[in-house]
């Protein structure tokens, strides 16, 4: 790892391809530089730790990785275990499987693993996740909301991710779940937040600049409520629909690439 400077989150909308051209793994395997980088593959988020990380060893094994890891921590007594905090910590390149993303923040948050995390994506670590997995990274995680629905208030369950990337709600799964009315719900109910919403076997690529590139076969929804001119949220009921006017909204395939910081598209 590059002491001292800031690693790079690959953040998956799940049902990433494990078997044919696997383009977003081996972009992991290639953010890594090295076939012997040390990976971990955490699957805390599932409730099949066994099987999921065997398959992504597998999988791992056969876009050349030769240094894997999977571990499994359960609770939050395993969180603060000095062995398991220095293998994240001593870790080139950590994988948080999908499974159920209130078990990754319950469990690691504020624990020293969790701190272990951090100072492994501050010295260079890649850090990736897929489905359950990409919506912990945001600073407000979605946890339960309805798919194929229009915006609602109070109708999305929100809890605070572990925010490595701030300012950010994220939503998985996206296009193929109809996601897009919870993730205007969200931005609606903060317009600060940044809404991004990952399409299956589609990418994000945050580099340590603040942009991020989309990588993948499907494409990213962007959800900027900043310029929002009027909403509803306010005075509306619960479960009312949301007015919202004037959003800014973006749909990035691969090769589109964003500025976090500026809120602008560029190629």
């Amino acid at each position: 790892m590059k002491e001292g400077k800031r690693g790079v989150l690959l953040i998956i909308g799940g049902a990433e391809d494990k078997e044919d051209k696997m383009e977003i793994l081996k972009k992991f395997v290639r953010l890594m530089e090295h076939d012997d980088s040390s990976l971990l593959v955490l699957t805390t988020a599932t409730k099949e730790p066994d099987i999921v990380g065997d398959n992504y060893r597998r999988v791992f094994e056969k876009l050349g990785m030769t240094n894997i890891d999977i571990l499994n921590i359960d609770s939050r007594e395993d969180a603060n275990d000095e062995d398991y905090v220095e293998k994240i910590r001593s870790s080139e390149g950590i994988f948080f499987t999908g499974g159920d993303q209130l078990r990754i923040t319950s469990i690691i948050g504020g624990t020293k693993a969790c701190e272990a995390l951090f100072e492994c994506y501050q010295n260079g670590g890649i850090i990736a996740g897929t489905s359950a997995g990409a919506s912990a990274m945001s600073s407000v995680m979605i946890i339960e909301g309805d798919g194929n629905e229009p915006a609602r208030k109070c109708t999305l369950k929100v809890a605070p991710g572990l925010n490595l990337l701030s300012n950010s709600i994220i939503d998985q799964h996206f296009a193929q779940r109809g996601r897009i009315g919870r993730l205007l719900c969200g931005v609606a109910e903060n317009p600060d937040i940044l809404g991004i919403g990952i399409d299956e076997d589609t990418s994000i690529i945050v580099y340590p600049d603040d942009t991020f590139e989309v990588y993948g076969t499907n494409a990213v929804t962007i959800v900027d409520g900043r310029s929002i001119e009027e909403s509803n949220v306010s005075e509306s009921k619960p479960d009312e629909i949301l007015a919202i006017t004037n959003i800014r909204l973006h749909v990035l395939p691969d090769g589109y690439s964003y500025d976090l910081k500026n809120r602008e598209v560029f190629r």
